[in-house]
């Protein structure tokens, strides 16, 4: 099995870690907190990626891989309903966050569990920034398709305090200065004031369970198709990051890179394993890092 040998390179040499696990929730505040949201499968952007459940998939655990939901950008490359069967209610899926979802989630999630000994639910958890406050149930969660998300003003602002309070978002996918333009139209919203940076080489983030000194563009599938590794303008790979005021890293970005379609493409001989190593070993720095600062 592919993803079994992108495990394997990804952890060679590396024998099991303990990573430690805070609260099940993040850091408290005045707002009250609710019980998290049942599980539930949505409509996926890909046919590719409709696939069964695992047969544990009820089981309670300690770590869950958590997955934002977003309203699509209008300018955005998913944005014209024609391409993908009509209007879709992004509630509901089949719009960008629903990218290289499940697969990409529980590929990676299968990853967490075996490099790791978090406790890892086999299914990931969409969550709706506009469900109360539910957000605060899940303290890591990831994105992508960045240059396509266009969050309302209220949405921002609630993204706004779960990092403040401790949450943590992987950011993914997107390219070149059109996306990252369009990007901004809501990152702008939730940090006006936070400068986003490049993430040094020494930070904790890229040797808390691997040293990713060495890292290089992830390509995705569509890329390889095309015989290239990036879109547009987007050539050069950049680890992009926004810290709070204690200097804990909130948003870790892969700009230029594709590392969802590393987890999502891990089982699959026509996508190399090289890239798929390199994802999965960023994504388990992420999470460690996330659960542990």
């Amino acid at each position: 099995m592919r993803l079994r040998k992108a495990l394997w390179l990804a952890g060679s040499g590396l024998a099991l870690i303990t990573a430690l696990y805070g609260a099940a929730t993040i850091l408290p505040s005045s707002a009250s907190s609710s019980s998290p949201r049942p599980f539930r499968v949505y409509n996926s952007l890909e046919p590719f990626d409709d696939i069964e459940l695992p047969t544990d998939y009820r089981e309670q655990t300690e770590w869950v891989q958590a997955r934002l939901m977003y309203p699509p950008h209008p300018n955005g490359r998913f944005s014209r309903p024609l391409r993908f069967g009509g209007n879709r209610d992004w509630r509901e899926g089949g719009t960008s966050w629903s990218q290289d979802y499940p697969r990409a989630d529980r590929n990676f999630a299968m990853a967490v569990r075996r490099l790791t000994r978090v406790h890892v639910r086999s299914v990931e958890q969409p969550v709706n920034p506009d469900d109360g406050e539910d957000i605060f149930n899940w303290p890591w969660m990831v994105v992508g398709e960045m240059g396509d998300w266009k969050l309302t003003e209220a949405q921002a602002l609630k993204v706004r305090e779960y990092l403040l309070r401790g949450g943590f978002l992987m950011m993914d996918d997107f390219w070149g200065s059109r996306e990252w333009s369009r990007f901004m139209d809501s990152m702008s919203i939730i940090f006006p004031d936070r400068p986003i940076v490049e993430i040094d080489d020494k930070d904790p983030i890229f040797h808390i369970l691997y040293d990713l000194d060495d890292r290089y563009q992830i390509p995705g599938q569509w890329a390889l198709r095309q015989g290239t590794t990036y879109r547009d303008d987007g050539a050069t790979p950049h680890w992009l990051g926004i810290y709070d005021d204690k200097n804990r890293l909130m948003v870790a970005m892969s700009f230029n890179s594709d590392i969802g379609d590393s987890w999502e493409w891990a089982d699959s001989p026509r996508y190399p394993e090289k890239y798929s190593a390199l994802g999965i070993r960023i994504g388990v720095n992420d999470v460690v890092y996330a659960m542990t600062h």
